[in-house]
């Protein structure tokens, strides 16, 4: 019993403490306090939809960027592709004009013994 006595008074004066401060809150604002909690209210929306409208922009840019990291990387591709062919026919025409030394040692080959003969 003791102890139940004890928690009831401090039940009691954390209640008391509650009504209290709502008293303080009264005296000090009054009628007031209607109209802080409404503006509070406006400002807590406010936020809210300007957090929503930021997410809905970044949503954007992202999808943006994304998009744009696409076209670049096709971009990219297609340069690297025609380099490639690029690179490709050069040595295709260094091949035909690079001297092939056993062709051309046979060719001396023949033209000495057409010298000689």
């Amino acid at each position: 019993m003791a102890e139940n006595d004890r928690i009831t008074p401090n039940n009691t004066n954390a209640n008391d403490s509650t009504s209290k401060i709502d008293a303080i809150k009264q005296l000090i604002f009054g009628e007031n306090i209607q109209e802080y909690n409404h503006e509070f209210e406006a400002v807590k929306q406010d936020i809210l939809d300007k957090k929503k409208e930021l997410k809905n922009l970044i949503d954007d840019v992202k999808t943006e960027l994304l998009q744009n990291i696409d076209n670049l990387s096709t971009d990219i591709n297609i340069r690297i592709t025609e380099l490639e062919n690029t690179l490709e026919d050069k040595a295709n025409v260094l091949d035909e004009k690079k001297l092939d030394r056993k062709l051309f040692g046979d060719l001396l080959i023949k033209l000495g013994e057409k010298i000689s003969n």
